[in-house]
């Protein structure tokens, strides 16, 4: 099934449901931070639409209250996010690397993980 594309909102509502796990729209709205917490009816909107995109499932109800959980995992979204940001160089990594490393945001130990990463494949053959 392929996986659905998430807004910056839906990809917060997602992490939310990641972090908490099953939840009701109010819990997930009282996920966010105060200052910047989204109304309880852009957060149902929202949820809905995740429903919609097959990103998340109802699983009970509860008084009025529908319980929600993810039916997408969180390395499969952000694997998607990922492979969106590289389309955007043609594919190639290295542009992106470049800004990491100039930017200081990649670290040793980063660079270490990756040549682990690197190295599996090979061994896996």
């Amino acid at each position: 099934m392929p996986q659905p594309k998430l807004s910056k909102l839906e990809l917060k509502i997602m992490e939310a449901l990641w972090a908490k796990g099953p939840s009701s729209v109010r819990e997930i709205q009282e996920s966010f931070p105060a200052k910047r917490r989204p109304a309880y009816t852009t957060v149902q909107t929202m949820v809905y639409r995740l429903e919609a995109k097959n990103a998340l499932k109802r699983t009970k109800k509860i008084g009025n209250a529908h319980i929600f959980e993810a039916l997408v995992s969180k390395t499969a979204a952000h694997r998607k996010l990922i492979d969106e940001v590289l389309g955007l160089f043609g594919g190639r990594a290295q542009p992106l690397m470049a800004h990491l490393i100039e930017s200081g945001q990649l670290t040793l130990a980063d660079i270490e993980d990756a040549r682990k990463a690197l190295r599996e494949p090979a061994k896996k053959e």
